[in-house]
Parts: structure tokens; C-alpha cells; sequence
């Protein structure tokens, strides 16, 4: 049932992106995020969408793994949408039905908040796919590191953000057992009403719970039985370093920006102009 959630595991194999500093791909999908929102133009949007399309070339990761991750927020990303298409409010109406009402706005503005979502689901699951758990709590540990300055527990907050991507694999495995041995009992989660499913589900908290709760006492005891002490004078085995593929991904982040910042800018009158050009020749 849950085979196809891939968010938070990694995908092994050598690549241009697997091979960056966990810090620039943190950088990098945070700058993402921030321009996928700041596009407001289908031009803008697309020049987003082509680079996380070639960043999912570059990462050389299956399609059908990155993919997959929209399958775990399809069912909210179609409620949200048909939520944004009957309720947001607009000028020109082209339908009307009970109390329903879909306008111009509505439909372009519910078909940007599905491509925004849908590339912001598919560049985050590339950064788990490409980036280890541990690669992951380095680098935010060193992005967060001036914060330490004033007290605050980055390396903690690290860690804890890497051992909840790290049990997602292991908790989503743990779910398909469960699932497994209620079916082989005589369970039914297929049919029935929505309250008949949700009934259903009860019998797989409880056990997933309780595992859950086994599992992070035991990674108390080992971390316990290892001396662990938090950021209390540690070091790595492995040090970030910045290399000549970290510049080349910088220069290409600080590319993208000058090209959305552009086209929000000056589509209206680049794209006229190039129509009317080609048009005279």
C-alpha cells in the first residue's frame, strides 16, 4: 500500500547532484521554493519547471521514483484544487451552478497552485533521494551553525530532523507488515464507506504506535550506551568541502533567480516583440 511513498529514501548511484554539498542543495531547493511562489506568469513558471526537470536529469534518479512522491499528496492536491477552482473569486464568470461559481481567475489561479505544488513535492523528494540522512544533518547543521551564538541547539535540531528522514523508510516497511498480517486475519481496507476505511485504519495505529515507540527507546539506549553527548566538543569523519561542481551549481542558482526576476519583469514586452518579429519575417 505504501511502496510508493519515496520521500525520504535515498536513491544510491553517482551523479553531478549526488555529488554536491549537502549546503548548496539545501540552498538551492530553498531558493526553488521561494522563486516557484514568486513566478507570476506562465513564462516564469515554466523557466522553473525546465530546471527542475534538468535538475532530475542531472541527479540521473528514475522518473518514476520522483514521481511517486506526488502519490502520497494526491488525494489533498485534488481536494485543495477543487476547493481553489469553486471558492476563489474573480471577475469573469463562466459558470455558475447552485452556489457553486468558476471564474477566469479561479481556473488559472488553481492551475498555478497545482503546478507549484507538484514541482515543490517533486524538488524536495530530489533532495532526499540524492542527499543521505546524515549528509542532510551536516549540512543544516552548518547552515544553522551562527545560531549557536546565541544558544540555540542547532546541532540537536539536526539531528532530529535527520532521524525523522531516517525512519520514514523504516515506519513505512513497518506499515506494510502491519497491513500484511490484518489482511492475512480476514481485514478488509478496501471496501466499504469512507467511515467503514477509517475504521479500519485503527488496527494499524495501534501497532505502528506502539513499534514506533520501541524503536526510538531503543535508539535511546544505544545513543546512551555509546556516550552520546550532543554538540559537546564532536567531530566529523566527514568535513564539507566546496568544490568546483558546488560554484558551477551556484552560478546556475543565481542564473535562475536573474531569469524569473526578468521574466515577471519584462515577459509583457520581450514576448510581444518576438511574436511581432517573427510575424514580420
Amino acid at each position: 500500500m505504501l511502496n510508493d511513498v519515496t520521500f525520504g529514501q535515498y536513491y544510491p548511484t553517482q551523479s553531478f547532484v549526488h555529488r554536491l554539498d549537502p549546503r548548496i542543495k539545501i540552498l538551492a531547493l530553498i531558493t526553488f521554493i521561494v522563486l516557484l511562489f514568486v513566478a507570476d506568469n506562465f513564462y516564469s513558471l515554466f523557466a522553473v519547471a525546465l530546471i527542475a526537470m534538468l535538475a532530475i536529469a542531472f541527479s540521473r534518479v528514475p522518473i518514476k521514483s520522483v514521481l511517486r512522491s506526488i502519490k502520497g499528496i494526491l488525494v489533498i492536491l485534488i481536494f485543495t484544487a477543487v476547493l481553489n477552482l469553486f471558492f476563489h473569486k474573480g471577475e469573469h464568470l463562466l459558470a455558475e451552478w447552485w452556489i457553486f461559481r468558476i471564474y477566469t481567475e479561479s481556473i488559472i489561479f488553481t492551475v498555478f497552485f497545482v503546478l507549484r505544488l507538484f514541482f515543490l513535492v517533486m524538488i524536495s523528494s530530489v533532495l532526499t533521494l540524492t542527499t543521505t540522512p546524515v549528509s542532510l544533518t551536516d549540512g543544516i547543521e552548518s547552515l544553522l551553525k551562527p545560531l549557536t551564538y546565541i544558544k540555540f541547539p542547532v546541532h540537536e535540531l539536526a539531528l532530529i530532523m535527520s532521524i525523522a528522514l531516517r525512519f520514514i523508510p523504516t515506519l513505512i516497511d513497518e506499515t506494510n507488515r502491519i497491513i500484511s498480517a490484518q489482511k492475512a486475519r480476514g481485514a478488509d481496507f478496501e471496501s466499504g464507506n469512507i467511515f467503514k476505511r477509517i475504521k479500519a485504519i485503527v488496527p494499524i495505529l495501534i501497532p505502528l504506535l506502539i513499534s514506533a515507540f520501541r524503536r526510538a527507546d531503543e535508539l535511546g539506549d544505544a545513543m546512551d550506551a555509546r556516550c552520546y553527548s550532543g554538540s559537546k566538543i564532536r567531530t566529523k569523519y566527514k568535513k564539507l568541502k566546496f568544490g568546483w561542481r558546488d560554484l558551477v551549481a551556484f552560478f546556475f542558482v543565481a542564473a535562475l533567480i536573474a531569469g524569473v526576476v526578468l521574466l515577471n519583469i519584462y515577459c509583457e514586452q520581450i514576448f510581444p516583440l518576438i511574436a511581432e518579429y517573427i510575424k514580420v519575417r
